[in-house]
């Protein structure tokens, strides 16, 4: 009996350690990278620590490598992250995971036009603010392109950002 009641005790803790603070979100994205500077970001938990989230994001007009403008960028990103607390901050989780990228260049040069797919592992930060709506994440998306990448050096491209989100 007392096995049983500790096996108890020990779910419990476990669930209450790794238990989501929200389920759903929606926000705004601002990235770094070469294919997303702005974008829509919705996160939704599958599991007390596993989340997906999924980003359309756009790089306007830009330029680059001595071309003018004429440049945009359009992605759509979905990714795995896998959340861990930190210390005893409620609403306040570190997370790993990975995920893949989609995206398209338009430009009135054919040379920097077209579709680039890439991988890319992802870690960061997320917050849950206590008595409001709202949560914040920042992360980090070093990005492998292994279909046509521009910007990058072979196809290896940096992305970082950091989300405001409306829970619900």
């Amino acid at each position: 009996m007392k096995k049983i009641m500790l096996a108890f005790v020990a779910l419990f803790f476990a669930v209450g350690v790794f238990a989501q603070d929200y389920k759903n979100s929606i926000g705004i994205r601002l990235g770094g990278g070469y294919y997303d500077v702005v974008g829509v970001a919705f996160k939704t938990f599958i599991s007390a620590p596993g989340a997906l989230e999924f980003d359309l994001g756009v790089r306007p007009s830009a330029s680059y490598a001595g071309y003018n403008d004429g440049i945009t960028n359009m992605s759509i990103s979905g990714a795995y992250q896998h959340h861990f607390p930190i210390g005893n901050i409620s609403g306040f989780k570190w997370f790993v995971g990975g995920g893949a990228v989609i995206a398209n260049t338009f430009s009135d040069y054919d040379d920097l036009s077209g579709v680039s797919v890439g991988i890319f592992p992802t870690g960061g930060v997320d917050y849950k603010l206590r008595n409001a709506p709202f949560a914040f994440s920042a992360d980090l998306r070093p990005t492998a392109h292994f279909v046509r990448s521009y910007g990058g050096v072979n196809g290896f491209l940096f992305n970082g950002g950091v989300t405001a989100r409306y829970v619900f």
